[in-house]
């Protein structure tokens, strides 16, 4: 797997990894202990897919071209027509623009938060940075949207409620909802022909009869009256409670298909690109499929300080057709009327092109005025575009939106209130989102 840093060269890696370890060693166990209180309110059948683009998508380079602008400002692409009169895309968006009355684009978010940690933290979570932070923050004030939807809905069958293929984003975690809620991280790439998920099935070297016998004497040591007695709050009652939830996953019909991804046809596997993104959101649709509700796929490498038009031509091609495989997938199965598909980042672009004094080639900077934001699905209108930049670019100006009111929209669309009153660990109370109202056009 490739490591994608930043312009402030932190790796794209976990900042807490919950990863299934040997199944008696700890692992998926401790995993499970931590999370032993998950919410399991009544479910709504809907469902994220979160594509995060990690340090920051160009919207001239996707879905708000500036053909009029000097050159200096629209880059070396053209625009192109999409499936809905008036609305162009960048010709890097060729399939997209075929879909387009699948999905809407939101061009009006703007913030204020023009580093990669504060950005980040703001669009993950709807809330803003509590005191300044560094670019290459690793920063949590706030749960993010993942694990609320963790502690409200949970997930059938045993299944953790939120995963992040194939790595957690910077502020993707849980904060005070504890540790129970952070993601379930599977970061081996489905594209590989010995892909497997860590303790979803026995380990090899464990024949089925030892892991029986093991699990039989177990039971047998856990007869002490202290273990039974759940009034005393013994932890390591808690523990076993876990180790029966592993040995549960381990034999769940649900989890062994969701992780099967061979059991796909070629047809689809093709369809998705045979490469780690394709594969992942593959996986991300086989998740839902199974009942999970929240799937991030953390995708790093978009801070395009330099070479940004030969990276578009490659990784931005790559990801919208990976995007428009998964629409048409979940609109041909009849899943995308419950799942809500998200591709963003922590923002967008500079208009004018630059080239930094350590940069060989041109490349856009940070730009929090503006971006561009792909929702689909979960009763999102198709064929829009909601609000507008200025003609260069510059900024949001017309239907302008915040990040609290996209991530309103997304608690709302997954049956989720998002003027909820959440209680920290001091016990003070603390508004899920601080302003509730959501973007109105997307509703539907």
């Amino acid at each position: 797997m490739a490591i994608h840093r930043n312009c402030q060269g932190i790796k794209r890696r976990d900042c807490l990894k919950l990863g299934l370890g040997a199944l008696l060693g700890g692992g998926f166990v401790d995993a499970l202990r931590l999370r032993a209180t998950a919410g399991n309110n009544a479910r709504a059948n809907t469902s994220c897919i979160l594509f995060w683009l990690d340090g920051g998508p160009s919207h001239f380079e996707t879905f708000d071209p500036k053909p009029d602008a000097p050159s200096e400002i629209r880059g070396e692409f053209s625009p192109i027509s999409t499936k809905v009169p008036g609305v162009i895309f960048s010709e890097n968006m060729e399939r997209l623009a075929a879909l387009n009355d699948k999905f809407t684009v939101i061009r009006s978010v703007r913030h204020d938060q023009n580093n990669h940690g504060a950005g980040n933290h703001y669009m993950m979570t709807g809330a803003p940075t509590r005191i300044p932070v560094s670019c290459g923050a690793f920063v949590s004030f706030h749960p993010s949207m993942g694990s609320v939807v963790s502690a409200q809905r949970g997930a059938p069958d045993g299944l953790p409620p939120y995963f992040s293929l194939p790595s957690m984003t910077r502020s993707g975690g849980p904060n005070f909802l504890g540790a129970r809620h952070a993601p379930f991280v599977v970061g081996d790439n489905p594209n590989k022909d010995d892909f497997r998920v860590r303790d979803v099935t026995i380990p090899s070297g464990l024949e089925d009869g030892r892991f029986l016998e093991r699990r039989r004497l177990r039971q047998e040591l856990d007869t002490f009256h202290r273990f039974q007695d759940r009034a005393a709050g013994d932890p390591v009652l808690g523990v076993d409670e876990n180790f029966q939830q592993a040995v549960s996953l381990i034999h769940s019909p649900a989890a062994q298909r969701a992780f099967q991804i061979d059991r796909e046809p070629d047809q689809i596997r093709d369809a998705y690109g045979r490469h780690g993104l394709g594969q992942r959101a593959l996986l991300a649709r086989r998740l839902v499929e199974a009942g999970v509700p929240f799937v991030t796929i953390n995708d790093g490498g978009w801070d395009h300080h330099s070479e940004i038009f030969p990276k578009f031509r490659t990784q931005g091609r790559e990801l919208e057709s990976v995007v428009a495989a998964l629409i048409e997938d979940l609109d041909t199965r009849g899943l995308l009327e419950t799942t809500l598909v998200l591709v963003m980042g922590e923002f967008g672009r500079t208009p004018k092109i630059s080239t930094l004094a350590d940069r060989k080639t041109p490349g856009r900077d940070h730009w929090s005025n503006a971006m561009s934001i792909l929702v689909a699905g979960c009763g999102t209108p198709g064929g829009q575009v909601v609000g507008a930049t200025d003609r260069r670019g510059y900024s949001a100006v017309e239907n302008v939106y915040a990040p609290e009111n996209l991530v309103s929209s997304v608690y709302l669309k997954l049956g989720i209130d998002p003027d909820t009153i959440l209680y920290n660990n001091s016990g003070r109370p603390t508004h899920l989102v601080s302003d509730p109202h959501p973007i109105a056009e997307i509703m539907g």
